[in-house]
């Protein structure tokens, strides 16, 4: 079992940013992949990115490809998600994933879920 724990949220103006982090349990951390998604009201929710076990080949979504910044450190069992260029759109809540499978956009690929921080853009 893996526990993750997301912090950093908060309120930012449009091109302000943020720094997302999500820190795990246990001494395993390194033996999976790690993925972000957002969820807004109303909305369902979106694969952001994900990064490698050993924090090689990250991609993003489109929209947010050149803004956001997955990295992850591994002696401290944490993964972070970097926000520049934040729009209103962005607002939602984010949530930190843990999985076995590298490359998947789909949650069903993740078995571990953090409960998320909040993000909120202002324009």
């Amino acid at each position: 079992q893996v526990q993750l724990v997301e912090s950093g949220g908060g309120l930012a103006q449009a091109g302000g940013s943020l720094r997302l982090s999500c820190a795990a349990s246990g001494r395993t951390f390194s033996s999976y992949v790690m993925g972000w998604f957002r969820q807004a009201p109303g909305k369902e929710r979106e694969f952001v990115g994900t990064i490698s076990r050993s924090g090689t080949n990250p991609y993003y979504a489109n929209s947010v490809s050149g803004r956001f910044t997955i990295s992850r450190d591994n002696a401290k069992n944490t993964v972070y998600l970097q926000m520049n260029s934040l729009k209103p759109e962005d607002t939602a809540v984010y949530y930190c994933a843990a999985g076995k499978t590298y490359g998947s956009r789909s949650m069903a690929l993740y078995d571990y879920w953090g409960q998320g921080t909040q993000v909120t853009v202002s324009s």
